[in-house]
């Protein structure tokens, strides 16, 4: 999961749980204030590992390094410790009003544990129980990122902004739509750039949704600011609970979001288990993992001796690898769509890639790698040896899939290179 999804998860579950304040509210730092700050801090830190990047030149670190220590579940309560500690002496040096040692670890605990959960939940891998164990479990529930679980946390936090003052809800409803409907608008761009296309009736969904959430309540917050005649103290209540309220339906909706990932991942790896079966396969190991831009799309890996077989779902569409024991009846033969994938096969051994098997950084390559397919070719010459996994497919104009490792070779066997590749 990216970071920023990490932190609007983390204030949502401080405004929602824990009855945190805005991170950026007009009023004083208070305790409500240092409640969301923990929990989203906490939400962010485990991506800190990121930093080990600037001081080193290991290539291998994305691999080796991060979702490691900061992302285990066995050091999580360390950190919380550490960080509650840290808040509490800034907090006395700026003489705030803070909550208590035991209340701040507990706080730091939830950031960091649903930071570790969200990472889990898409299909890179996170080492949860380093540094007894490297492996590194996935859940493959959805995308690295997803800009409509990302919406889902968000937008309730910024309808609680909006009808926080209702004197200004008019202004910031507008403005917060206007800006909202852009994002959506860019993100199709950046969609369509990197080969995940978002079709325009799903844009003009998501923009009336928008409208209704932030459009639709305006006569009736203004009715209100009109006849509003309650004691400020009341008014202060009432905007407390409005907010809170909006915040837990955030929380609600962000896990209704991952349930139906399960509900459709489920679906997904039954028909990719299905695919293996009707083409009589024998099976390494398979897989399904969310493929952009919705939970429709899938992609289904396959994994055999000869190489990986790739079979791309939308599950808003009839499936051809349904009820494969009845797959010889005529009548279902003629009733699937044609069964569509792609096979990548394994390279034929030779010396070249048994040598560069054996370098340090191919074999973190083989670890980390779930899906990997081995090619082999010459450039000029030179013999090239390139290892791909396939959890992390070609998108868009990119010629190799992402985590494409290359060795390329002199004819003699030496190694001139090696790398990412480009």
């Amino acid at each position: 999961m990216d970071t920023i999804t990490h932190g609007i998860a983390g204030a949502l579950i401080a405004k929602a749980v824990f009855k945190g304040d805005d991170l950026f509210a007009s009023r004083p730092m208070n305790r409500q204030r240092i409640v969301t700050w923990s929990t989203m801090l906490g939400a962010i830190f485990p991506d800190s590992d990121v930093f080990r990047d600037i001081f080193s030149r290991d290539p291998m670190l994305v691999i080796s390094w991060h979702r490691s220590i900061t992302h285990s579940l066995i050091c999580l309560p360390v950190f919380a410790l550490l960080l509650a500690g840290l808040t509490r002496w800034v907090a006395r040096w700026r003489k705030w009003d803070a909550p208590s040692f035991a209340i701040l670890s507990g706080i730091y605990a939830v950031g960091i544990l649903s930071h570790i959960l969200l990472d889990l939940v898409t299909s890179f891998g996170t080492m949860v129980w380093s540094p007894l164990k490297w492996s590194r479990p996935a859940w493959d529930l959805i995308f690295i990122v997803d800009f409509t679980f990302t919406g889902i946390l968000l937008v309730p936090q910024i309808l609680a902004w909006v009808q926080d003052r209702p004197e200004k809800s008019r202004r910031r409803a507008i403005a917060s739509f206007a800006i909202l409907a852009v994002a959506i608008f860019v993100i199709q761009r950046l969609a369509d750039a990197v080969g995940a296309p978002i079709s325009p009736a799903t844009v003009l969904l998501f923009v009336l949704i928008l409208a209704a959430f932030f459009l639709l309540p305006l006569p009736t917050a203004e009715k209100i600011q009109r006849g509003q005649r309650s004691g400020l103290e009341e008014q202060d209540s009432t905007r407390k609970n409005i907010r809170r309220r909006w915040n837990q339906f955030g929380l609600v909706c962000g896990c209704l979001y991952l349930g139906l990932a399960v509900v459709a991942h489920h679906s997904a790896l039954s028909r990719v288990k299905n695919f293996a079966t009707l083409q009589k396969l024998n099976v390494q190991s398979i897989g399904a993992l969310p493929f952009p831009p919705s939970l429709w799309r899938w992609d289904g890996l396959v994994r055999t001796a000869g190489g990986v077989y790739e079979i791309r779902m939308d599950l808003s569409q009839k499936s051809p690898f349904d009820n494969p024991s009845d797959g010889n009846s005529p009548e279902r033969q003629t009733e699937r769509p044609p069964i569509e994938y792609r096979f990548y096969p394994e390279a034929n051994p030779n010396v070249y890639i048994e040598a560069a098997k054996e370098l340090p950084q191919v074999q973190k390559i083989l670890w980390f790698d779930r899906f990997p397919v081995t090619r082999y070719h010459e450039e000029a010459g030179e013999p090239i040896v390139e290892f791909s996994d396939m959890r992390f497919p070609q998108m868009g104009k990119r010629r190799t899939p992402s985590f494409t490792y290359r060795v390329r070779f002199d004819p003699a066997g030496k190694v001139l290179e090696q790398g990412w590749a480009k």
